[in-house]
């Protein structure tokens, strides 16, 4: 189903026109209303009437987290306070939070925007929908509850936590779609599993997962642990919140962007170069419609690229890749480049071996080392030292060759590694200081 036919079918030459009259008028609003970006723009030697056509964009400062750390909490609004009708924030755990505020136009139409995303994965008004992400300050649980309203559908507001209660609830409650993170899920699962409560008996057909990069070999583990259509959200809280792209339950092959609220681009990470489409880099956004707190070419860090191509949906908007990494969570053993993702995806291909794992990184002297600690399976942890020995063999020499670096595989008993109620902790990096 398509929840807004006009604007998510939209002929991209009108599309783009709409994008260009919404940019000019952020750029505007901005220049008039925020300080920061106005001196930015001076600095440039560039005024609001200059913004010509899309490519202009490029004219622009870009925006970092920091920008949004320096002026904590609300040196960014365009708006007065008597105007922000809500507040949400990063946790801060790596520094200060990042405040985003909402006016009453922002919320509706952040609510219309995760009622489309939650239509596209499949879900309608008769569907229950059992919302497991955190409420409070982080903007998944509330983000998704006001669009699941919006689409006409029962809201389940569970919230994060209490996770065998959660499992009770989602027997219970007979829901049929679940929003959390993807490696929630199968906590969940397993939590549910040691209660006698099988997922895949349950009315439950669809999830919506995000909040952390997963990849197609743990989507495949999901959908054949519970029975479900998996289907990845995307949204960060300084551009809005859940409900930026989602992918559509028909083609599951790049997310689609609300592209009447926010203007795309990618970027080469290292240079700020914006790339053609079809090419990978970093994905900048620039919101076009919010007013609390607009944001020109904010840097995500997500890598990602673009493809307008038209979609078997429907859909005229551009898709996202779905995100597996960020730039900032690369990471650089001994010169080679490696992305969680890409060892999630031998670990997940090698039989015998559970979706939780951890890259312990440190260093001897001068040179880094790698650890993988990755939990086997029950079947597995009952056989013998040297067959598990040789399964360590096996992966390390998996890593080696496709990736280029030697690491050190430790398998570990089942649920041995921490379970996370939010986003998984998969890096442990002990060549700096933890947050």
């Amino acid at each position: 189903m398509i929840f807004d036919v006009e604007h998510e079918t939209m002929p991209r030459e009108e599309l783009e026109a709409l994008q260009l009259r919404r940019l000019q008028s952020v750029v505007a609003r901005v220049y008039e209303n925020v300080p920061f970006y106005r001196k930015k723009l001076d600095e440039r030697g560039v005024r609001p009437e200059h913004i010509q056509k899309l490519s202009d964009v490029t004219l622009l400062p870009f925006t970092e987290k920091q920008d949004l750390r320096n002026h904590y909490p609300f040196g960014l609004f365009a708006v007065s306070r008597e105007n922000i009708v809500r507040l949400h924030s990063s946790s801060g755990t790596t520094g200060k939070a990042t405040v985003v505020g909402y006016t009453k136009r922002d919320i509706k139409n952040w609510g219309h925007m995760v009622a489309r995303c939650l239509a596209a994965a499949g879900a309608t008004s008769g569907d229950f929908i059992h919302n497991a992400y955190g409420y409070g300050l982080f903007t998944g649980g509330l983000g998704v509850h006001y669009g699941a309203e919006e689409l006409g559908a029962t809201v389940i507001p569970i919230s994060g936590g209490g996770t065998r209660r959660q499992a009770m609830i989602l027997r219970d409650f007979g829901a049929t779609v679940i929003t959390c993170t993807p490696s929630y899920s199968l906590h969940l699962y397993e939590a549910a599993k040691e209660m006698g409560i099988d997922i895949k008996e349950l009315p439950l057909r669809i999830g919506i997962f995000g909040a952390e990069p997963w990849t197609d070999s743990m989507r495949a583990e999901i959908e054949g642990k519970l029975g479900i259509t998996a289907i990845d959200i995307y949204g960060l809280s300084e551009i809005m919140g859940p409900g930026v792209a989602i992918e559509c339950a028909r083609v599951k092959n790049g997310l689609h962007i609300q592209e009447d609220h926010f203007l795309a681009e990618i970027i080469d990470s290292e240079t700020g170069e914006q790339l053609p489409h079809g090419e990978k880099g970093e994905i900048v956004f620039t919101t076009l419609t919010k007013e609390g707190i607009p944001l020109l070419r904010y840097r995500t860090r997500d890598i990602s690229r673009l493809n307008t191509a038209p979609c078997r949906c429907g859909r005229t908007t551009a898709r996202m890749e779905r995100v597996t990494g960020r730039s900032d969570d690369m990471l650089i053993i001994r010169g080679v480049n490696v992305f969680p993702s890409q060892i999630e995806t031998i670990l997940l291909e090698t039989d015998g071996l559970t979706p939780h794992y951890q890259l312990i990184v440190g260093r001897e002297g001068t040179l880094d080392t790698m650890e993988v600690r990755v939990e086997i399976d029950e079947a597995v942890f009952s056989d013998q030292i040297k067959n598990l020995q040789r399964l360590e063999s096996k992966i390390e020499k998996n890593i080696k060759e496709f990736l280029g670096v030697t690491a050190r595989v430790k398998l570990v008993e089942p649920k041995s590694i921490e379970r996370s109620e939010g986003k998984a902790k998969r890096i442990i990096d002990m060549r700096k200081p933890q947050a």
